[in-house]
């Protein structure tokens, strides 16, 4: 796929001597749903600060779609959308008016069909004449999204999109973020609730203390970093592990009636094969198998852990 968004050797230092980036290098594919995540204060709304042009960075490059970041400013902003993390709007305009200008902004022609589109994806169309500041807190944010999506662009920035909103705005802006992704639009996300970029991302980015620590296909990772907890039930209680399984760290429940055992890395499935195998061929029979998973949030937490 071909590249959208080039970061290179991307930092910031700002004047208290704090370095919010430190030579961050990163490529986003073209219509991927990539997730950076990352604890407070990390640098994650820094980094996108700086590929929206709100921040100036103290060294290194941001190539959007071909155009640099620096060197042609509004032709590599045309290209993105952002969805802040702060409520902030005009309260005293009415919904449609904050698309008609945010569209404008850009330099894009009017456009009453795609506005209706974007508002009624949003179910925002029965507010578009009411004021902002009128609205909820949950509708205040599908506004936003609104706004970002105004003038059409090809990357849209989400940061902490769902933070404090209902469930219902949650599912309905996922659904349209894959919309989106079907019509080739690129999706890059902030986001607290783990188990969002676990079900969302194609790509997740872990980022702390400035660094970006990883990039990696979230599938490739999951199996490479997580782990798996296996609970093999007996139908026979046990007074010891097999000696056939003594090389393999298998533990056996204080009652005698399972054996268990946590492995990290790619061959869980393998080993759990492997393991099932013997058992049968000892004579030991089971009744049960219980397999748990790592999340990507218990992977997260491990890597950012260890930087504690």
């Amino acid at each position: 796929m071909t590249t959208i968004l080039a970061i290179e050797r991307l930092s910031k230092t700002y004047d208290n001597g704090f370095a919010a980036l430190k030579e961050v290098n990163l490529a986003i594919a073209r219509g991927e749903i990539f997730a950076l995540l990352g604890p407070n204060g990390a640098g994650k709304t820094t980094l996108i600060g700086i590929v929206c042009g709100l921040v100036r960075a103290s060294a290194g490059s941001v190539t959007v779609d071909g155009f640099d970041s620096a060197a042609d400013y509004r032709n590599a902003r045309r290209k993105i959308g952002l969805v802040p993390q702060e409520l902030s709007t005009n309260q005293f305009e009415s919904v449609m008016e904050a698309l008609r200008f945010s569209r404008g902004l850009f330099g894009k022609a009017p456009d009453p069909a795609h506005l209706e589109r974007v508002l009624r994806d949003l179910s925002l169309w029965d507010k578009r004449d009411q004021r902002i500041g009128a609205l909820s807190g949950g509708m205040k944010r599908r506004v936003l999204i609104a706004k970002a999506l105004a003038h059409e662009p090809e990357i849209l920035f989400l940061d902490e999109p769902t933070a404090g909103v209902d469930v219902e705005l949650r599912r309905d802006m996922w659904e349209m973020v894959r919309r989106l992704r079907d019509k080739g639009v690129t999706i890059i996300l902030t986001t607290h609730y783990i188990e969002e970029a676990e079900d969302m991302a194609d790509r997740i980015g872990v980022i702390d203390k400035g660094e970006l620590m990883l990039v990696e296909e979230k599938r490739a990772l999951m199996r490479r970093l997580g782990q798996i907890h296996v609970t093999i039930g007996l139908t026979q209680k046990l007074d010891a592990v097999p000696a056939a399984l003594c090389d393999l760290n298998i533990d056996l429940a204080p009652d005698g009636m399972a054996l268990t055992y946590t492995q990290k890395g790619e061959d869980c499935d393998d080993r759990l094969a492997a393991l099932l195998k013997i058992l049968v061929s000892q004579g030991i029979e089971f009744c049960s198998v219980n397999s748990q998973r790592s999340s990507l949030e218990d992977i997260f937490i491990d890597l950012v852990g260890r930087r504690r």
